[in-house]
């Protein structure tokens, strides 16, 4: 079986975001970049199941830049064969290649490799669309197992436990799928320094959307990217009417 893991290049969750001065988006320059922390979770399920023996090959694919090549290096080390990188300059930050744009690149990339099965991550954290998923499965008529928290591969279907609001949900999708994974369903692997040097001699093919037939331009624009609002200390009243009088006259919440 081959499975396609698309990993995004993103800001590092540990950095704290910072808003360009203009208020057009995030500021990039000088800050640690990584993997986005569910593409990492899709990675390593799609190498446990290549463990497991289910799985014999992983792609990783990448959308941006020439540099999101570590990315797919990353991925490489732990545990996929070869890498895809759709190299553009356009921005991959918020407001930079849209989801539907992503999916559209994927699917192009799908109808070329012909994976029995996508495994992915729910969003990215930095514009937490939680889209690309959903559009590829439709753009492909495939189905698809979202927020997945535990996966099992048996008789050519692929049965996904899910969180929903009342509980826990298992579905059984026929194969070819596509798996978004959820911060439970594992926990990624650090890459050792051998499987490093061995990702840097995998193969890793770079091609252009042009290539594929596919146009990034944004569909969308940004007005304006803002810092939330610092909070405010509470205050204390001296009786119930006070609290009644604030909530009513000051919060209007009542």
């Amino acid at each position: 079986m081959k499975v396609l893991v698309p990993v995004k290049r993103a800001v590092d969750y540990n950095v704290k975001i910072r808003v360009k001065s203009d208020q057009s988006g995030i500021e990039l320059n000088n800050v640690k970049m990584s993997m986005n922390p569910f593409d990492e979770i899709a990675i390593e399920e799609a190498t446990k199941l290549k463990e497991a023996g289910i799985v014999t090959e992983i792609i990783a694919v990448s959308i941006g830049p020439d540099k999101a090549q570590e990315t797919i290096r990353t991925a490489m080390a732990i545990g996929a064969d070869r890498g895809i990188l759709v190299q553009t300059d356009a921005p991959t930050d918020i407001g930079g290649v849209e989801p539907l744009a992503v999916a559209k690149t994927l699917k192009a990339i799908v109808d070329k490799e012909k994976p029995d099965f996508i495994i992915m991550g729910k969003q990215s954290i930095d514009d937490d669309s939680n889209q690309t998923g959903q559009m590829l499965a439709a753009l492909l008529g495939w189905a698809q197992g979202t927020f997945a928290s535990e996966l099992e591969i048996k008789d050519g279907k692929a049965i996904v436990t899910r969180e929903i609001d009342g509980g826990l949900e298992t579905i059984a999708l026929a194969l070819p799928a596509i798996i978004t994974t959820d911060l439970r369903l594992n926990e990624p692997r650090y890459a050792s320094l051998p499987n490093i040097m061995k990702a840097k001699k995998k193969e890793l093919t770079v091609m252009t959307p042009e290539e594929l037939g596919v146009d990034l331009t944004p569909r969308l624009s940004i007005v304006k990217v803002a810092e939330p609002a610092e909070r405010v200390g509470g205050g204390k009243v001296s009786s119930v009417d006070e609290l009644i009088d604030k909530l009513k006259n000051e919060a209007k919440v009542i």
